[in-house]
């Protein structure tokens, strides 16, 4: 093992310690039973439905996009899962309603940020591609296309 490896192995585990000791110091026991309940149902959603969709997704990607265009959608498609998947409290507003009196909760256009993050990833997605078929085709010589 190499020693920055070691390093930063050695930092994670200690902050992983570190914030263990002030989630079990700092709050009541009853509550540490809905952080495990949270976490565990962050594995949940993230391995059963966005894995299982990725899986699904690719299986077909692989059917209709062409070769050079796959690992970009995969990308694109485990950014876009992961975003919408941090992005379901927010659009749906809850805990909104649990605080009316704090204007400052949930005080932004949620819809909109989320659909700008969406067009970026697609962008930044699909651009590599359209450049490099565009260069292949550039670089293909006069009279091979189609045979």
């Amino acid at each position: 093992m190499s020693p920055g490896r070691a390093v930063l192995g050695a930092a994670g585990v200690l902050l992983t310690a570190y914030g263990a000791w002030l989630l079990l110091s700092r709050q009541d026991l009853d509550r540490n039973l809905d952080v495990v309940l949270w976490l565990a149902g962050g594995v949940v959603v993230h391995d059963l439905v966005l894995g299982s969709a990725v899986i699904v997704v690719s299986l077909l990607a692989t059917r209709l996009l062409p070769a050079v265009a796959r690992p970009a959608a995969g990308a694109g498609l485990v950014v876009l899962g992961s975003l919408t998947v941090l992005a379901v409290p927010f659009l749906g507003g809850f805990g909104r309603e649990n605080a009316p009196e704090n204007p400052t909760l949930l005080d932004r256009d949620y819809a909109a940020g989320y659909l700008v993050l969406v067009a970026t990833v697609i962008i930044v997605v699909v651009l590599p591609v359209l450049l490099h078929t565009l260069r292949s085709r550039r670089a293909a010589p006069e009279g091979t296309g189609g045979r």
